[in-house]
């Protein structure tokens, strides 16, 4: 089974700085047009359609609509780790079923939400107190956008599973192809037919439809070692165990993410109108950071998870100081790029002197401390991709999310300065990322996992 050429990617013996960088660019294109997908509605219909239905597209339906997203997300990447294991590990039996329960679990809950969203998405917008002219649009647009939730979720786990055994690109290609019609359909529906919001959304779940029938067909093809036969799809017991255990603290944690935001929104709002315009300004700029570090992260959940289950230890603790240094490079280059260049940056989104005077001051006292996330990045999902699943949740849901809440709640009431918002962020990234160092250096996580998979217990290596 070793030589098996299906098997073959160069992940588990390829040069390492190499394979991070095959993962990393096309990860970090697919997530600029992911970006560029779900933005697309919100162009359109505000330009052509007005306001209330620009408010409805890009306010409070993307908070609902993210809640679900974000925490299938992290189900999907529970996937790429028990499938890249078990690929790693040249298990076909246990790939085999790992791979039919994860499209299984797509299309059971896809069909959940898509029921819950249409029937609860009024409820939902009312609850989160939407004003009574954009209620109808927002209604309608979730009304319709979940009707494409189980196409969204088959190409989600399909990527998933996909990255997990080595193919980043088609991910990329099916998602560029799903971008392109969301586009054209937006253009059709919404100028050309005037359909309005309805036909925003009309164009978002077709758009799905392409994305979830490409990467259909992919798994589908015979000869590959993760083939889907539809007859086969089921939930395989031990397999949900493991994928559940990993994905849903990385998605619940995701949710943690946006729960905490929206109570930091609230404070940065507390600062008036050129506060919020200079923070939503940065939050564009600070954006293209975070879609690279990200992209650092699932890289080594695929690589990490692929070399741990060829038990290649070695090449673990390589990557790690060879994505870490990745990262610095990326995070270094952003910062002095923001910093040198940051006032004709924040100038294409607004042009108040004041508001650029408290942009400039956010990324003075934000950019320089990007080389901190590293850990939460690059170790959370190195220690993640071996199935060590809640002490990652529960460090970053309290390190990055739960300090920032506390120290804002605890000082901004007595200094109610932006200064006190800002400097939760660097504290939060330093404190969480010093954590998970002493957490990795100890390395009791990697023979836990050992354990638990029946491997020779690692060697010690040599950062401790």
């Amino acid at each position: 089974m070793a030589q098996d050429k299906r098997f073959t990617n160069g992940i588990t013996e390829g040069v390492i700085w190499r394979q991070l960088l095959l993962f990393f660019f096309p990860i970090l294109l697919g997530t600029f047009f992911q970006q560029l997908y779900n933005t697309v509605d919100a162009m359109v219909v505000g330009r052509f359609v007005g306001k209330e239905a620009l408010a409805a597209v890009g306010g409070t339906t993307s908070v609902i609509i993210n809640l679900f997203i974000n925490l299938f997300m992290g189900i999907s990447s529970g996937a790429t780790v028990v499938i890249s294991q078990c690929y790693g590990a040249r298990d076909l039996e246990r790939l085999h079923r790992a791979v039919h329960t994860a499209i299984a679990m797509a299309l059971a809950a896809g069909a959940v939400i898509t029921v819950v969203g249409a029937v609860g998405s009024r409820w939902a917008l009312q609850a989160m107190g939407t004003p009574a002219d954009v209620m109808d649009y927002a209604a309608s647009y979730l009304q319709i956008y979940f009707l494409g939730t189980v196409a969204s979720f088959i190409y989600n786990m399909g990527s998933a599973i996909l990255r997990a055994v080595g193919d980043t690109r088609r991910p990329l290609y099916f998602l560029i192809a799903a971008c392109m019609t969301n586009i054209v359909l937006d253009l059709l529906f919404v100028v050309g037919f005037h359909w309005g919001v309805a036909g925003a959304a009309i164009a978002t779940i077709l758009s799905q439809v392409v994305s979830a029938v490409l990467v259909s067909l992919s798994l589908l093809h015979k000869d590959t070692v993760y083939q889907v036969q539809p007859r086969q799809v089921r939930i395989y017991g031990p397999e949900l165990k493991k994928l559940l255990a990993i994905g849903l603290p990385a998605g619940l944690q995701s949710d943690m993410y946006s729960i905490s935001n929206i109570l930091i929104q609230s404070s940065i709002n507390s600062f008036g109108t050129n506060i919020m315009a200079a923070w939503s300004a940065y939050g564009k700029l600070d954006s293209f950071f975070f879609m690279a570090s990200n992209a650092y992260g699932v890289s080594m959940t695929t690589f990490v998870g692929q070399n741990f289950g060829a038990q290649r230890f070695d090449r673990i603790h390589k990557a790690v100081r060879v994505c870490a240094l990745f990262h610095l490079g990326t995070s270094l280059l952003f910062s002095g790029a923001y910093w040198a260049f940051g006032r004709p940056l924040l100038s294409l989104f607004v042009t108040d002197l004041e508001v650029l005077s408290d942009g400039m001051l956010m990324i003075h006292m934000l950019a320089p401390a990007f080389f901190t996330f590293m850990g939460v990045e690059v170790l959370a999902n190195t220690i993640r991709a071996t199935g060590e699943t809640l002490p990652s949740m529960l460090l970053v849901s309290g390190g990055v999310c739960g300090l920032r809440v506390v120290w804002i709640l605890a000082l901004l009431p007595f200094f109610h300065d932006i200064r006190v918002v800002l400097v939760s962020y660097p504290l939060s990234w330093s404190l969480t990322s010093l954590l998970f160092l002493v957490y990795y250096l100890r390395g009791n996580w990697l023979r836990r996992q050992c354990r638990r998979m029946g491997f020779a217990p690692p060697q010690p290596h040599p950062e401790g």
